[in-house]
């Protein structure tokens, strides 16, 4: 009776039988779990996807309470806590007030805290994203101009500038806490490469590090044409002709620029669908008009739902300057868009990927002629494309959440028995 009611006042954890590591108690004893997650919406990103669909899949057999500060999501299964946001901006402020926020609020009564924020507490800890303190003083992210300075002066330079930033402070103070060596604490990669970037950074806990990247929910297949016309009608696209898609929030980063002087050289049957973020969408306007692409390109904001996109396109690039996984190249996948992408030294999903088999890879994504030779492969020789769909809808069969959601439990097993 305690067991289906929860954990929060008598847990079996004490039992003996944890001691044997065959045991999977997780998946016969109901749990209760804090989920931590500023944004929890699917429209947000890959890491606001990947926080949904693993809740998702753990409410089917726990109890799980997310904190969030915006979400666009009901699942009766779900208990929703809101945490205040006062202020949206300076942004590290608010961070540090989730974290204070959520650090009180679930101090005691859950048996896990599972966060895919930057905060000092719980047992659990996602990493989506590159550390801050690699990109400053780990991965040489120093600007051109400096880059004949020695090596020493430029990482003084760069203290100087966290010294005197109260926002680099904060995000590098919350890291140091997050990623410390601590008894029952795991911290889990989305990606091999990630993991790679982890161990090189904070040494001290790569014991604690564990990789376990996206899943999905299901396949879709390829859509037939009626379909494909029917999406593109909605989007407000030619019916006609081939039909690119780029998906990326900072579109800087994940390589709009190249793809939009791809786009000069390509033929004029070919338009591009773009979705960015909702606040750089006159941005990225400005940007297609100055390379007089108007007339083929369409840019959109952060869609509700992906399915039309995916449906509208036959071709997914994405020449990524930084992705420690790139959800939507699986997505893309799962839906039978031929995808090229970054390789695995930009893009994490890289890694598992073979070049010519279930996905193009570029050496350089900044190479606008690279990536329009990969465009070209892709809708001159008909049978690499239907290959490249049929393959990648295989791959994306091989990871969906369910496993996901099993790993993860073992994860908090593993965490429990260590506290």
């Amino acid at each position: 009776h305690q067991h289906e009611k929860g954990l929060s006042r008598c847990s079996p954890f004490s039992d003996d039988s944890l001691r044997r590591p065959s045991t999977r108690i997780f998946l016969d004893v109901r749990v209760k779990i804090a989920v931590l997650s500023r944004n929890f919406s699917a429209s947000a990103g890959g890491a606001e996807r990947y926080a949904l669909a693993l809740v998702e899949g753990l409410a089917a057999r726990h109890e799980v309470h997310v904190f969030s500060q915006f979400r666009d999501h009901e699942d009766p299964r779900v208990n929703y806590r809101a945490v205040p946001r006062f202020l949206v901006r300076p942004r590290w402020i608010n961070q540090f007030f989730f974290a204070a926020y959520t650090w009180w609020a679930t101090r005691r009564g859950f048996d896990v805290v599972h966060s895919h924020e930057n905060t000092w507490h719980g047992s659990i800890q996602t990493v989506h994203v590159l550390p801050v303190w690699f990109n400053y003083f780990s991965g040489g992210r120093d600007p051109g101009r400096a880059a004949f300075l020695p090596k020493a002066v430029r990482t003084f330079l760069r203290w100087v500038q966290v010294c005197t930033s109260p926002r680099l402070l904060t995000y590098l103070g919350l890291e140091h806490l997050r990623f410390r060596p601590q008894s029952g604490r795991v911290l889990v990669c989305v990606s091999q490469t990630l993991r790679q970037v982890m161990a090189k950074t904070f040494p001290a806990g790569e014991g604690s590090l564990r990789v376990i990247a996206p899943g999905l929910s299901a396949v879709a297949g390829r859509c037939s044409p009626r379909e494909r016309t029917d999406a593109r009608t909605k989007l407000e696209l030619p019916t006609e002709g081939n039909c690119l898609l780029f998906v990326g929030k900072q579109f800087r980063k994940k390589g709009l620029p190249a793809v939009l002087e791809a786009m000069q050289d390509l033929a004029d049957n070919i338009c591009l669908l773009a979705i960015v973020a909702d606040e750089l969408v006159g941005e990225a306007l400005e940007l297609v008009h100055r390379h007089q692409l108007g007339a083929r390109v369409r840019v959109l904001g952060a869609l509700s739902t992906m399915e039309l996109a995916y449906r509208a396109a036959d071709c997914l690039v994405h020449p990524t300057l930084e992705d420690t996984y790139a959800m939507v190249v699986l997505e893309a996948m799962s839906h039978g868009v031929p995808v090229i992408v970054s390789a695995a030294e930009f893009c994490g999903i890289s890694a598992e990927l073979n070049d010519g088999e279930n996905a193009l890879i570029l050496n350089d994504p900044r190479s606008p002629s690279e990536l329009r030779l990969a465009i070209d492969r892709v809708f001159d020789d008909v049978a690499l494309g239907d290959s490249l769909s049929a393959r990648g809808i295989d791959f994306a069969r091989e990871r969906e959440w369910s496993g996901v959601v099993v790993s993860y439990e073992d994860v908090f097993r593993e965490s429990v028995a260590a506290r």
